[in-house]
Order: structure tokens, then C-alpha cells, then sequence
């Protein structure tokens, strides 16, 4: 492609509206251009890139043995209500009425048309195993659109999904849609880990995360110092202290005056933090509920709506605390409250400790576990940095990481909320078990963009990059200049290199610093010493930067890819 005759623009200062490194930058660089919170045009460059991360993960599912196909993005509601998922995806879902008033929205996920595209094959155990893909856009009506790429309401994403007979064949097909996941995650160059995580809305027996390592991830990724134990922040387990049981005093009630935190008991008690527990107060499903955790424990909202099985977990109002309790959050306890009480696993361990008393400016010292019913006990605490690994002796650390893949383990969820059956080979109707595979494309690239680039712009790998060599012409008025650069784009073109000609009559800083914007990998120089026969060769990471002979750059050239 020849620049002076194309459509490519770059911006010179930084975006205002855009909050992230990638959003700025891939804006500035002309890849794409927000038309509106969370919703992006992709100009010729960007789409070119777009393109190429389509391709690798097309490339990678079609050795694995899955088949493409394309859903539609119109999907009638009755679908969701169907599966019982229309009320969980709540205002995220865009809904829409046809000149019928028939209800249908934009799809957010497309399991229930893979299920029913997967009833026209399936009839015995001899239909089984298959795994169909498609490349397409979703929507969701995010609250919080932000991130350039990485947050959007429409995005493109391959979806996946596999049907077997068993949880056994299944594994098999799950850990093919790993491989493929590996292989095209590392021929895009990303630093990823893999991370256990929350089934959240698509349900299942497990899920994992595929996670780009970057400081504007909006997950924490929790990783062990001497083991591959990594997890997100929502499911890690908590390995929690032993201790030793101490003999059991006498409960007492003692005077708190203004005391309402963890840190204001600690302080006026003269008391270890870890000999305190503070009692937090949630609606789950309309209900009111107690949660007990150690003084300097953050309680993980996704542990407790497992261990309780609710869809709906809140922090309760101060109305709906006054039901139960005519005192303030910081005085409660779980003595004499009537309330179902939940209980952390370090609190099990725990003795002597104090706690709220449920009546304000004053706690109970020297209270125990068996000084009050307990109707739930389980893991309900957030992991911290410097805990011992639930895996091993070594010790948790932290990183942030953004979602660009998962894979799910749905078991039989789906198959039977619609009836998706096969006949074995005793002639028994049994439900197929199927897993589910995602990767977002645009995130892939957000997440290049933020782990790769620079203070002068974005640093492509050459696997993905719009073109992989950009011939820049110093001065296009030079005849000799311009007849060496066009036929070296001819040359390189021959090769099957994806080369773009800079041959716009602009300075030589305006162009260098647009193909350092745009992150081409690498850049020939075509200046005065072309007369000799010398062409500049530079790579846009700094690792080559030299003179070379035009008889030699082609397999120079060659050799870097």
C-alpha cells in the first residue's frame, strides 16, 4: 500500500476523552475513531490488525478440529426466557420491538443458537463430539463503557462450543480448546496467564481465564511465588490460619463510647486486630443475612452468594437493618440478633475475640463461636498479598490482569434447559455435555497496545501488525530515491511481505514519527545514500538499527520475520 494515495490520518496530541495508554494511542494512530461511548469505528489499519487477530485464532480452531459458522446478532427473547437467563443479563441486554411487537434483542452471548443449531446433527452418540466457532459481534449495554477497546458495548468475539456424550470425552475437547487458546495467544505475543475463575452468569462446572498481563487490568490475578497456582481475586481460596484454641473465658459486655470501626476497637480495646470480627449485614434474595469475618479481612461478595446459592447479593440499607436491629453497622455482632449468621473459616478458628454488641457505644469481649448458631460456614474472604498459596508453602503476590479469553465447563445446564438429548448406546436419552470458549478480539488488541508501546507510540509484533515493513522516502522529489524505494516495494511485495510505501511529499520527521505511531516492525530509510546504494534498516523495538546494502535488505528483511 502506498500512503499517498490511501486513507490514513494520525493525531498529533493525546486524546482527552480516552482514559487508557491503548484507547489514546490507537486513536491517535488512526487504527480507530470512538463514535460514541463504548462504540468504535475500525479505520483501515486498525481493521487490518482486527483482521489478523481473527485470523490466528480462525487458523488455530480450525487445526483443533472446530467448524465455523455465523449466528445472528437478532435474536427473538423468548430464547433467553427459555434458558432462564433473560432476567440475569437485566439492562445489559439491548431490546427491541419489530412492527409485530414481537420482542428480540441484540445478542450479548449465543449458547441457546448453538444449542439449537446442534439439535439439526444430534440424535445418537454417534453424532458426538463437535465443536462449532463463529467470529461475531455482540452487545451489551455496559454501565460503564471506559478502557478505549477493552470495555465496549458492541464487540467482536469468538465464541466456541463443544458437545460430547460425558464429562469425560468433554475434558478431551476442553483441553484441545486450551492448546488452540495457547497457540494463538502467544503467536499474537501477548504475556498471559491463566487464571481459575467465576462461572458467574454462564454457569457450569469450571472456568478459566485467559489473562493479559497489564497495570490497567480491571482484574486482580492472584499468583504463587513458588508454584503455577493463579486464580482470580473473586475465587481464590483462602487457606486460613491455624491457630491454637485457647482456654474459653466469660463473655462480657463492655462500654465503646464512639467506637463504629475495626481500626476504633483496636484502638480504644487495646486489642490485636486479629482477635477482633466484624459482622457485615447483606440483603441475599430479599433476605437478611450476617456475615462474620476476621477484623482484617475483606469479605468476597462471589464466595458468599455460592456458599448461599443467591442471584442477588447487596449490602443491606439502613432500613432494612433497623428490621432486625435497632443499632448502628459498627456496633452489630451475632449474639441474640435474629438473623441467619454466615461464618468465615478463620472465624471457626478463632477464640476470645471481640465483636459488635449490637446495641451502640458498646462490644462484647471474650466471645466464641459457640456462644451464638451459626446457620453457614465456608470461605468467604478475599485473598491477600503475603498469604500462604492454597497449593503450597509459598506465598501469594498480586497482578492486574485484562480478560481476553475464557473456557467453561457447562456440564449439562444448557442441553437440558432446552432439551439438547442424544441416544447412548443402551438407547437411553441422556443429556449432551458441552463446553464453552471465548476469546475477544478487540481486547487482544487493546492489550497488545497496552503491553507494547512506547512514549512514541504503538510496537506491533510483526504477526499482527497492519503491514510489516514501511519504506520511507526522505525526499520523493529525488528521482533516484523514489525509482529505489518503488522498486524494493515491488521486490518485497514479490516475497509475500506486507509492505507500506510512505511516499507522501510531508518532512522526514512527520513520516518517521507516524511509523513509530503506528508501530510498523520494521522500517527501511531511503535517503541520500541511496545513491550508493545504502538503505537504512531500523526495527520499531530498537533491536536493529544499521546501514545495509539494497542488494542484502530482502533477506535481511526476510530473516527478522
Amino acid at each position: 500500500m502506498k500512503l499517498s494515495n490511501c486513507f490514513f490520518y494520525t493525531i498529533r496530541d493525546d486524546i482527552k476523552d480516552e482514559d487508557s495508554k491503548s484507547g489514546n494511542l490507537l486513536v491517535r494512530s488512526g487504527m480507530v475513531k470512538k463514535e460514541a461511548s463504548g462504540v468504535y469505528m475500525f479505520m483501515p489499519m486498525g481493521l487490518r490488525v482486527k483482521r489478523k487477530i481473527e485470523n490466528i485464532i480462525r487458523e488455530e480452531m480450525d487445526k483443533a478440529g472446530a467448524n465455523e459458522v455465523l449466528m445472528p446478532a437478532l435474536i427473538p427473547s423468548e430464547i433467553f426466557q427459555k434458558s432462564n437467563r433473560y432476567d440475569s443479563f437485566g439492562p445489559d441486554m439491548f431490546k427491541l420491538n419489530d412492527r409485530n411487537e414481537r420482542e428480540f434483542c441484540l445478542g450479548p452471548t449465543h449458547e441457546e443458537l448453538f444449542v439449537m443449531a446442534a439439535k439439526e446433527k444430534i440424535k445418537s452418540y454417534r453424532d458426538l463430539p463437535f465443536n462449532i466457532y463463529q467470529i461475531q459481534d455482540k452487545f451489551r449495554d455496559e454501565a460503564r463503557p471506559r478502557f478505549g477497546l477493552i470495555r465496549t458495548r458492541e464487540f467482536t468475539m469468538k465464541d466456541a462450543y463443544s458437545f460430547d456424550t460425558n464429562k469425560e470425552t468433554g475434558e478431551i475437547s476442553y483441553q484441545k480448546m486450551v492448546e488452540a487458546y495457547k497457540n494463538s495467544f502467544d503467536r499474537m505475543g501477548i504475556d498471559y496467564r491463566i487464571v481459575r475463575a467465576d462461572t458467574g452468569v454462564m454457569g457450569g462446572d469450571l472456568s478459566e481465564e485467559f489473562q493479559a498481563v497489564t497495570d490497567i487490568g480491571e482484574d486482580v490475578l492472584v499468583m504463587c511465588d513458588s508454584c503455577s497456582f493463579g486464580s482470580n481475586i473473586e475465587v481464590a481460596p483462602v487457606k486460613a490460619m491455624e491457630v491454637a484454641k485457647e482456654e474459653k473465658k466469660k463473655m462480657e459486655l463492655v462500654e465503646t463510647p464512639g467506637v463504629k470501626s475495626i481500626e476504633d476497637v483496636v484502638k480504644f480495646l487495646k486489642v490485636d486486630i486479629n482477635k477482633t470480627v466484624k459482622t457485615l449485614v447483606y440483603s441475599a434474595d430479599g433476605e437478611i443475612i450476617l456475615a462474620l469475618v476476621k477484623g482484617d479481612r475483606e469479605l468476597n461478595d462471589t464466595k458468599l452468594s455460592k456458599l448461599l446459592g443467591v442471584s442477588n447479593l447487596e449490602l443491606a440499607s439502613e432500613e432494612e437493618l433497623k428490621k432486625i436491629v435497632d443499632a448502628g453497622f459498627g456496633s452489630l455482632g451475632p449474639i441474640e440478633i435474629d438473623a441467619k449468621i454466615i461464618m468465615d473459616n478463620e472465624v471457626a478458628n478463632m477464640s476470645n475475640f471481640v465483636c459488635g454488641a449490637n446495641k451502640d457505644g458498646y462490644h462484647y469481649i471474650n466471645v466464641n463461636v459457640d456462644d451464638f448458631k451459626v446457620y453457614k460456614q465456608g470461605d468467604i474472604v478475599n485473598i491477600r498479598e503475603g498469604d500462604s498459596c492454597p497449593h503450597c508453602s509459598g506465598k501469594i503476590y498480586f497482578k492486574k490482569g485484562i480478560e481476553i479469553g475464557n473456557t467453561f465447563k457447562l456440564g449439562t445446564k444448557y442441553s437440558e434447559a432446552l432439551d439438547l438429548n442424544y441416544l447412548d448406546e443402551k438407547n437411553q436419552l441422556k443429556p449432551v455435555y458441552m463446553g464453552c470458549y471465548g476469546i475477544g478480539v478487540a481486547r487482544c488488541m487493546a492489550a497488545i497496545a497496552e503491553q507494547m508501546s512506547d512514549e512514541y507510540g504503538l510496537v506491533w509484533p510483526a504477526s499482527i501488525a497492519p503491514f510489516q515493513v514501511c519504506i520511507t522516502v526522505i525526499n520523493v522529489k529525488d528521482e533516484i530515491q523514489m525509482n529505489v524505494a518503488d522498486e524494493l516495494y515491488d521486490e518485497l511485495k514479490e516475497e509475500g511481505i506486507e509492505v507500506l510505501l510512505d511516499d507522501r511529499d510531508e518532512r522526514a520527521g512527520v513520516k518517521f514519527k507516524d511509523a513509530e505511531l503506528i508501530g510498523i516492525p520494521y522500517r527501511i530509510t531511503v535517503g541520500k545514500k541511496a545513491n550508493d546504494g545504502i538503505l537504512e534498516l531500523k526495527s520499531r523495538n530498537g533491536d536493529i538499527n544499521m546501514e545495509i546494502l539494497k542488494d542484502k535488505i530482502i533477506d535481511e528483511i526476510k530473516s527478522c520475520l
